[in-house]
This record gives structure tokens, C-alpha cells and sequence, in this order.
């Protein structure tokens, strides 16, 4: 999209089912798992640019030895910076010991990252700072190995304030107030419990505390302690854990909002945040890559034993489309397939929108990411065009000479690069009016392409604030001198926040949220406004159950077209002479496109959890008050 928003966070899981001596024999290294798990994180680079880290477990070793080994990096090449220093400090000790380039043994007893358990990674952060200390994984650390627990996962919890306040009820005092840390807390808290309850029972048996400790890491109940943690979360989450003494897990929302999949063969189990991943890195077909289903969990025990257990009550699956139209990579089949249908099925639109003009109509795209949906819009012309010949050839018979059927043959889309921008230039000025101006110039232009009797027509994967598009794309297109501009979104126009993974926090930020504002102020409906706040008031002192999302009534007054049109104008500038309009989908074409993926909130208003109505209704109220901040 033009404007930057803050993406989501991606996991990556690694668990090796074969002793390391296996894989040195087989593929050369024990490194093996570590080697996927660096491939898994940057083949999900595009989830996180904020942070990386990873963190190993090594099974078995011997008292007084490391066997949790972590990097993490915000660094501006964080994956790098955190597998720079792990192959340094590889290569360190097989310079200094190069009679140890085959002794497996030695090297995992030696040498940190190896091991057999592997979790990464990517962040993007949504709240809590970008310091090293908010990057994942997250390591609460004991003696006891089954007491060590390591957490790192894709999630915004609604509810973080109140799980907080939980823990500091039962006598806890949370070092951070953010939800990776109360989660992983909470985590912590019933896995504290529950070897607390296993110790009693073998201390009854007159086991000794060095057999039980085996016995407890054995019959430790993964399931039982997600149950009773995830009991009052709120929120969409993929997270993942490890305990120190080998168990594993990955836990997704009971509404499947976040995304999880997995790989497993007789050599390695794998899990992601995105399915591309998984059939890159192990060569994987589309039908070896299982999706982790809502409120699911995969539970790898430490002698191996693999479950996907029903942790939480599944709800409907609300999954989220955003995810489909800008987040993951677009290599995935069907990820490929609906960005195409969105291009499609706004086609028509743009057709009404320029007259059905295609032979004075320049098509081209920004940013990349909406270069599959430019893809669709590029086949639905054809195919209107393919129509139109027919019609003409058809109507015509043997009264057209042989160059005017050349003529109708040849014609098609003119398909252009417009519009490129400068990976080089940084806004680095923080002075209002400079950086305004350096924004102007992200982009740069082809010139010579559009003539002042086209139209333009640009599509992008979505619309959020519109800043970029105001300060720097129209500016520049505009110099070109075309009759007309159609921005084109490939996605709904987003209207509410998100509080389960993107950072769309403030609801003054949204361009379509001032657009309504701006309709009800000239239509002499500003009561709607102070109605509204007082409704959100009174939401607010509700069961978070019982509540509703009280923002929808801003948007009622008027149609999803009116409020496009506005955008167009808070958009345009004076200084543009061309016309502009503003098309967006709608959310009965998103839906056809996305059939699987029906979480449409942020377009919608329609929140997947209670926790998503107070936070719309607390967003409207710092709205209203003046408030710069976020609501969760």
C-alpha cells in the first residue's frame, strides 16, 4: 500500500525428530535445523522489519551445561544481524578446534544454537517500543528445566490491561506491562502449578526429587495449562512456546484470526505463519502444508509425540482478509488467486468511471504488493475488450476492409509503469514542512507515456490514511497533465481499528473515518457526533460481552460511494488540475474473492471478539476528547 502501516509479526518453529548425528550424515550438518529455521524467517521477512531473534533448546545434556542458547536483533537487517553473529560465533570455535568439524557429539555440547528445538521470530512492533528488550523470543528462565518456558508469537491482546491486573491479584508483579509478557506470564503461572501438583503426587510415592523431576518433564500437561491460561484472552494470536526441558507448542484463536500452518515428515516438524514458507524451505507440496484450525494447538512432546489437540472452543472462523490482500507473501496459490479476483471484480467500476474509454486509458499499479491485483484488473479489460471485437466483427460482417479488422484486433489495455519508487530516498528532515516536500518526491514518474486526452488509472491494494497519496503520488501524476486520475483500491475502505496484530490503532487516522466526519459536519449532522460519543460512554459500561460497536452510526448517513467521493476531495489538493476519484471494493466483491478469510472488521465494524467493540468504542472516545492514543 502508498501508506506504510505496521505489519504483522511471523513465528517459525523447528523441531528435528532424528538425533543431529542423523542429519550430519545425511545432509553434511548438525546444523540442519538451524539452517531451516534462517530460511523460514526470511522467507517471512516481509512480516517484520522492527526485529528478529531465535532461540534453541539442546536435549539431554549434562548438569551445569547451557542448554537454552537466544539472539535476538533491531537492528535495520535484524534476520542477518542475528544469523551474522550466530555463524561468527560458529566459525570462532571450528577455527579454534578444526578437529572438530565431524564430532557431533562435541559440537552440540560445545557450541551455542545448536540443539534440537529451534523458535524464530519476525516483528513488527504494534505497541511496547522497538527496544531489543520487546523483540521476541521472550525467556522466562528457572533451575528446573521444566519450569523454563520460552514465548514468542503473532498477537495484540483487547484485554492486556486486565490480564495484567489478574496476575497482580494472584501476587505476581510483571516486569513489563505489554501482552507478550502478561501471556507468557500467565503461561507460566499454571505451568508452575502444574509441576507443583506433579511434585506433590511423586513426593507422596516416595519418589526421589531427581526421578520425579524426569517423571514431571514427561507427564507435564500441555494441553491442561493452554486451557487454563487461554481462558480469558481476547485477542488473534498464533504464539508458540518451549519448555526448557523439550515440549513445544502452537496455539491459534479460537476465531482463527491469525494464521498458522505446518509441515511434518519423519525428519523434522516445522510450523509458520505462512504456508509459502514451509513449501519453499522443505520442498513441500500445496497437500503436505496442514493449517492449524481455530483454537487448535500443536503439542510436541519431548520424546517426540506429535498431537493437534482442540485446546480452545473453535468459534465461526473469522480470519483476516487483510492478512490475504497486503500481508503475506504473494506466492501462496491462493493468496495469488484472490488478489487476482479483487483486480477483477472491481473492473467494473473503473469501467463506469472512465466512460468505458479504454483505448484513451493508461493502467498501472502501486506499490508492488498490488501488482497481482493490477494483474486481475489487467485480464478484465482484455476480456472487455475481447467483447467489444466480437461485437464490432460481428456487427460489421463483410462491410469492414482487412485493416480496419487489424485495427480491432490489435487493440489492448495500455499497461504502464507510471509510477517507481525511490528505495533510496529517506524522509530524514523531522521538520513538518521539509519533510512534506521530501515525501513529494518518493516517487518518481515516466514521462512521455500519458497523454492530456487519457485517463490514468492506478490501482492500489488499499487506502488507509491517504497521506501518501495526497503529499506525493497525485502531485506527481498530476504533472503528467491526464485527463483524469482513478485510484483504484483493491480492498474495502477501512473505517474501524484493528486491535488483533496491525497497527491501525486511531480512528482520526483513517482517511474514510474523515471522510464521514467531513459529510456529517456539511449536511448539518453534528449531532451524530456527540450522540455517538455518549453511546460509546455508555458501552464502555458494559460486560465487554454485552457490548456493541457504537462507531457504526458515523458511517450510516451515507453510502460506501459517497464517502469515496469525499475521500477524493479531502485528497485533491488545489494545486491538482487533473480529476480525481477515489474507487474502492466493496465488501460483497471482498467477500467473493476471499471466501475462506471473512474477518472484516477493520471494513466492517463487525469485531470477531468482545474485546474488539470496547476498543472501537474507546478509539472514538480519545477521538473525540482529543486523545493522541491508542486504544488497547
Amino acid at each position: 500500500m502508498s501508506d506504510p502501516i505496521k505489519h504483522e509479526c511471523g513465528i517459525a518453529l523447528v523441531r528435528l525428530l532424528k538425533p543431529l548425528s542423523y542429519y550430519k550424515e545425511k545432509y553434511g550438518t548438525a546444523f540442519w535445523g538451524l539452517n531451516k529455521l534462517y530460511l523460514l524467517l526470511e522467507k517471512q521477512h516481509n512480516r517484520g522489519q522492527d526485529g528478529a531473534g531465535m532461540a534453541s533448546i539442546k536435549f539431554d545434556t549434562e548438569p551445569g551445561t547451557r542448554y537454552i542458547s537466544r539472539k535476538r536483533s533491531n537492528d535495520s537487517q535484524p534476520i542477518q544481524a542475528v544469523f551474522s553473529h550466530i555463524n561468527q560465533r560458529i566459525d570462532t570455535l571450528f577455527h579454534e578446534n578444526p578437529d572438530k568439524k565431524n564430532d557431533v557429539g562435541w559440537q552440540k555440547a560445545n557450541m551455542p544454537y545448536i540443539g534440537e528445538l529451534f523458535l524464530g521470530h519476525v516483528r513488527y512492533g504494534t505497541f511496547g517500543g522497538n527496544s531489543i528488550e520487546n523483540v521476541h523470543p521472550f525467556i522466562r528462565q528457572s533451575n528446573w528445566k521444566h519450569r523454563s518456558l520460552i514465548m514468542a508469537g503473532n498477537f495484540n491482546m483487547t484485554n492486556s490491561k486486565q490480564l495484567l491486573n489478574d496476575l497482580v491479584k494472584i501476587g505476581q508483579h510483571p516486569k513489563e506491562n505489554t501482552d507478550t509478557v502478561t501471556v507468557m506470564e500467565k503461561i507460566g503461572h499454571f505451568l508452575d502449578k502444574e509441576v507443583e501438583k506433579l511434585y506433590q503426587k511423586y513426593k507422596k510415592e516416595a519418589i526421589s526429587k531427581l526421578e520425579a523431576s524426569a517423571l514431571i518433564s514427561k507427564n507435564i500437561d500441555v494441553k491442561g495449562i493452554l486451557q487454563k491460561s487461554a481462558k480469558k484472552w481476547d485477542g488473534g494470536y498464533a504464539m508458540a512456546g518451549l519448555f526448557g526441558h523439550g515440549d513445544a507448542f502452537v496455539l491459534r484463536d479460537p476465531n482463527g484470526i491469525r494464521p498458522a500452518f505446518y509441515y511434518k515428515d519423519d525428519e523434522v516438524i516445522a510450523v509458520a505463519s505462512e504456508r509459502p514458507a514451509l513449501q519453499t524451505v522443505f520442498n513441500a507440496s500445496i497437500e503436505e502444508i496442514k493449517e492449524l484450525e481455530n483454537g487448535e494447538a500443536i503439542i510436541i512432546k519431548k520424546e517426540g509425540k506429535i498431537a493437534i489437540e482442540q485446546v480452545l472452543k473453535a468459534k465461526e472462523k473469522l480470519a483476516c482478509s487483510f492478512e490475504r490482500i497486503y500481508f503475506s507473501r504473494g506466492n501462496d496459490v491462493d493468496i495469488y488467486k484472490e488478489r487476482k479476483k479483487l483486480g477483477q471484480l472491481i473492473f467494473p467500476e473503473i469501467l463506469k468511471s472512465i466512460a468505458n474509454d479504454i483505448t484513451n486509458t493508461v493502467f498501472s499499479y502501486i506499490p508492488n504488493t498490488a501488482e497481482t491485483a493490477f494483474f486481475g484488473m489487467r485480464e478484465a479489460a482484455e476480456d472487455y475488450l475481447n467483447e467489444q471485437k466480437i461485437k464490432i466483427l460481428l456487427d460489421g460482417k463483410r462491410k469492414l476492409t482487412a485493416e480496419r479488422v487489424r485495427e480491432v484486433l490489435a487493440e489492448k489495455p495500455r499497461i504502464e509503469k507510471i509510477a517507481i519508487k525511490d528505495a533510496k530516498l529517506r524522509t530524514f528532515i523531522t521538520d513538518d514542512s521539509s519533510r512534506d516536500d521530501l515525501v513529494a518526491h518518493i516517487y518518481d514518474i515516466t514521462y512521455g507515456v500519458i497523454k492530456p486526452t487519457d485517463n490514468f488509472v492506478i490501482i492500489d491494494d488499499s487506502i488507509v490514511r491517504g497521506t501518501t497519496l495526497k503529499k506525493s503520488i497525485l502531485r506527481i501524476v498530476d504533472r503528467l497533465n491526464p485527463k483524469k486520475i482513478v485510484v483504484v483500491s483493491s480492498a474495502p475502505q477501512i473505517r474501524y481499528p484493528d486491535c488483533y496484530g496491525i497497527d491501525m490503532a486511531k480512528l482520526g487516522d483513517f482517511i474514510a473515518f474523515r471522510a464521514a466526519v467531513a459529510l456529517l459536519k456539511e449536511t448539518n449532522s453534528v449531532p451524530i457526533l456527540l450522540d455517538a460519543y455518549e453511546k460509546c460512554k455508555l458501552e464502555l459500561k458494559k460486560k465487554d460481552s454485552e457490548m456493541i460497536n457504537a462507531v457504526t452510526a458515523i458511517y450510516k448517513p451515507f453510502t460506501a460511494t459517497e464517502i469515496s467521493n469525499k475521500i477524493g476531495e479531502l485528497l485533491t489538493s488545489k494545486s491538482i488540475s487533473s480529476e480525481v476519484q477515489i474507487i474502492y471494493q466493496s465488501i460483497e466483491n471482498l467477500h467473493k474473492a476471499i471466501p475462506n478469510h471473512l474477518g472484516d472488521w477493520y471494513f466492517t465494524g463487525n469485531y470477531p471478539t468482545p474485546g474488539g467493540n470496547r476498543v472501537v468504542n474507546e478509539a472514538y472516545i480519545n477521538y473525540f476528547e482529543g486523545k493522541n492514543t491508542r486504544a488497547y
